[in-house]
């Protein structure tokens, strides 16, 4: 399988390459300055570059999106206008969103609306929740979106993890198992149109 991973050299984007080329699959890392990956082919360009967008799309099977919004007080909305064009933008590619644990539910109501939420978080949080609503909008396209739980690091990868729908599936999950989930739901999809969550 052919897949492109937008943000291939970042905490969770850098897995996800591991992953896929562990199993054997052709990968493309993406990130804003061309960086060589070793064992892919490297591509430049930001989220917003649509052009280059459509064209990983038809040279893929699938494109992952795993960039987070600006975590330093940056303006969120040039993301949230990339996101919105790529929801409405119809390829022939599957494509696979990272989440956000803050736009996950609990009983229907968002994580970020729960009093007690860390206000540091917030932000992204709300621009992540946004991202999902544009998705959950979208005709026509192929998708899916993967959550990860409220605390994601660096840790071992046990290939043991536990799954949810829109609630977080528990508490921590290694950024290694996160891999694993979306690996494993990329080469057996059954969670199309929608968001899931992992956990360990």
């Amino acid at each position: 399988m052919k897949i492109a991973v937008y943000g291939a050299t970042g905490m969770v984007g850098s897995q996800l390459v591991a992953e896929a080329l562990s199993r054997g699959h052709e990968v493309t890392a993406v990130t804003r300055r061309g960086t060589t990956v070793e064992g892919t082919t490297a591509v430049g360009a930001d989220l917003s570059d649509i052009a280059t967008y459509r064209t990983l799309a038809a040279e893929n099977d699938v494109v992952i999106l795993s960039i987070p919004p600006s975590r330093t007080g940056g303006d969120h909305q040039e993301y949230l206008d990339a996101h919105e064009e790529i929801s409405e933008t119809l390829v022939p590619a599957r494509l696979f969103i990272v989440g956000g644990a803050g736009a996950t539910e609990i009983n229907g109501v968002r994580l970020v609306d729960i009093p007690g939420f860390p206000e540091a978080y917030a932000p992204e949080a709300r621009t992540m929740g946004t991202v999902l609503d544009f998705y959950t909008s979208a005709s026509g396209l192929d998708w899916t979106m993967l959550a990860p739980a409220p605390e994601i690091a660096p840790g071992t990868r046990t290939g043991d993890y536990k799954l949810g729908n829109d609630s977080p599936a528990g508490d921590k999950v290694s950024t290694q198992d996160f891999a694993v989930a979306a690996l494993d739901e990329i080469e057996a999809p059954k969670h199309l149109h929608r968001r899931f969550t992992v956990a360990n």
